[in-house]
């Protein structure tokens, strides 16, 4: 005796073949949706942000979190460098438009109020100062925790809000380093 395949046993691979593809499908559009419009992930370059990211650390951004809310103090964002925006830096927010900005041996003054920065450890601060001024409109005074090597706000002034793209939300690599950016 034969053993006969009925036509929809026949079908059935084929038919878990078009199921997977379209799956994967799926898949991928469902992640091109994810990275184009909600998160991104980035490579952290240099040493400015120490000692909460590290030169060559893999993080995700938030890329919505602006267009539909307020910006921060004390967020950790992704910008185009405003003078040169094929570049990106990451930087923790300081001062918001209309706050006064004021840098004494070091120490962060916004609005006469003394900041208290945990994430820069003593040993990351420097004496720069900077004269008392106010932030203008749409612009954030940004600083990198490792205040002796980054060039922040202190370098070239207020970032515009149109310059900024993204709040980093999550380190993902290297996996012993794993968390949320605070």
């Amino acid at each position: 005796m034969h053993d006969e395949l009925k036509p929809s046993q026949a079908q059935q691979p084929a038919r878990q073949v078009t199921g997977w593809i379209r799956d994967f499908v799926i898949s991928i559009a469902i992640s091109a949706f994810i990275i184009i419009f909600l998160y991104q992930p980035v490579v952290v370059e240099g040493t400015s942000m120490l000692p909460r990211l590290e030169d060559q650390d893999r993080l995700f951004i938030n890329k919505v979190a602006y267009r539909v809310g307020d910006i921060h103090r004390g967020d950790v964002v992704v910008f185009n460098y405003p003078r040169d925006p094929s570049k990106s830096y990451i930087k923790r927010v300081i001062a918001l438009p209309g706050d006064t900005l004021e840098i004494r041996h070091g120490r962060v003054y916004v609005n006469g109020n003394l900041v208290p920065e945990p994430y820069v450890p003593g040993r990351f601060r420097d004496e720069r100062s900077v004269v008392l001024q106010t932030v203008g409109p749409e612009s954030y005074w940004v600083m990198g925790d490792h205040r002796s090597v980054s060039s922040d706000s202190r370098d070239f002034g207020a970032v515009g809000r149109k310059y900024i793209y993204g709040k980093a939300v999550l380190v993902f690599w290297p996996f012993d380093q794993m968390g949320v950016v605070r």
